[in-house]
Formats: structure tokens, sequence, C-alpha cells
């Protein structure tokens, strides 16, 4: 039997997260989606518990570098340096799904199912 296992699922995880996390924020970390369940520093300084699985709610823009799109059920949706979710995998990192449908140019808040 394997002897080196850490945690069961790895779907919650305490790691270094960008300054001014809140709990609820969607982030990417390195490549690894996850949303915040802590804010910054609750339990160590520089980090926060994250969730790497699961649907979350958050408004999504339906746009791109492009200008406005509609986003579909099952896109692929991406987080930008200022946090916004929309479909620009130009300037943003993958994050998760759109669970709904987004009319271009609108925002609005949709169930997102996060990672991939």
């Amino acid at each position: 039997m394997a002897t080196n296992r850490i945690k069961e699922t790895g779907n919650r995880l305490a790691i270094p997260v960008p300054d001014g996390t809140e709990s609820g924020d969607a982030l990417v970390v390195g490549d690894l989606p996850c949303v915040a369940v802590t804010d910054q520093d609750t339990w160590t300084e520089g980090e926060a518990s994250v969730q790497t699985d699961g649907t979350w709610s958050f408004p999504v823009k339906g746009e791109n570098p492009g200008g406005n799109v509609a986003i579909a059920v099952g896109e692929i949706v991406y987080v930008d340096t200022d946090g916004e979710i929309n479909s620009d995998e130009t300037n943003g990192k993958r994050f998760g799904y759109a669970l709904e449908a987004v009319g271009s140019g609108e925002t609005k808040t949709i169930e997102v199912k996060v990672g991939y």
C-alpha cells in the first residue's frame, strides 16, 4: 500500500494567494483554478483555504478581446487579472465552465463549474 498520500481528495487546500484575497473570490493560482473559502491570512500569513472543485455563483461578462460575445452553456470561462470572469482566453487564465448562458455584452450571475 502507498504510504505517501497527504490528502485523500486534494480539493480543499491552504495555499499562498494574491494580496487582498477574500472568501468567495475566483482565483487562478499559477494555473490552478480555485475559489477562496477563507480570507487571506485567516490562519497563516499570505495563505487562504481554497476549493478546487464544485459549482459556484459568479458574475460572468459576455466579452472577449474582440468585443461583446455570448457565452453558451458548457463554454470555458477565464479569470482576468482584475478578477473578472469572461471568455477572454488571451488575457485570462482558464477557470472552469459556464453552466448557464450569458448574452453578448451582458454581465449575469450564473453557476460556474470550477476546474477542468
